[in-house]
């Protein structure tokens, strides 16, 4: 007799804009027990490799790279000031996330047990078009004063030109499945988090 099918686990993109509290969220869904990727940690990744150092060297000059090492804000100056240039930085790494992605996707289905959803934190989610390759998708949003304090104690830099390429936090929402307020503790996010899982699941 053959063995029934397992069913995959949920497939889900996590967003939200800069100071939102997407890291804080993907540690609190980790913590619920999905397994989660960053795409912000797969793009270092990606910066260290021979293939992507020698891409950007070869667009912008080896100050991009001192020491052999790409150095992201150097990047970040270049791609910023110009929507050609943003748009050849997307177009070099976005296709490389995705293929991390789906690689990553296929290692975990294979876990026994599986987790109770996959969950990959993606910024540009909606920006990107990649919306499409989830079975779900949350936004985390919250308070504009407060998304400022969080990106200011951080030492985020660019931040006006960060937020310009992006959907405002209403659009963002709008267009999630479930969109989740994170204007208290991180307890309290956790439990939104765990509903939106529990629904998911259904």
């Amino acid at each position: 007799m053959t063995k029934p099918a397992r069913p995959e686990p949920p497939f889900l993109a996590l967003t939200g804009g800069i100071g939102a509290g997407k890291s804080t969220a993907l540690a609190a869904l980790e913590r619920l027990g999905a397994a989660v990727l960053s795409t912000d940690r797969v793009v270092h990744e990606l910066y260290e490799s021979d293939e992507v150092r020698d891409e950007v060297v070869n667009r912008w000059g080896k100050e991009v790279a001192p020491a052999g090492r790409v150095d992201r804000h150097a990047v970040a100056a270049h791609a910023f000031a110009d929507p050609e240039e943003r748009a050849w930085l997307e177009g070099l790494l976005w296709p490389r996330v995705g293929a991390r992605v789906f690689e990553w996707r296929a290692e975990q289905g294979r876990r026994d047990p599986a987790p109770p959803a996959l969950v990959v934190e993606t910024p540009l989610l909606f920006e990107a078009g990649m919306a499409g390759m989830y079975d779900a998708t949350i936004a985390v949003v919250a308070p504009e004063e407060l998304r400022a304090e969080r990106a200011s104690a951080r030492g985020h830099t660019a931040v006006d030109e960060r937020t310009a390429r992006q959907l405002s936090q209403g659009e963002k929402a709008a267009r999630a499945t479930y969109a989740v307020t994170n204007d208290g503790t991180e307890e309290d996010l956790e439990r939104r988090l765990a509903e939106v899982l529990a629904e998911v699941r259904k």
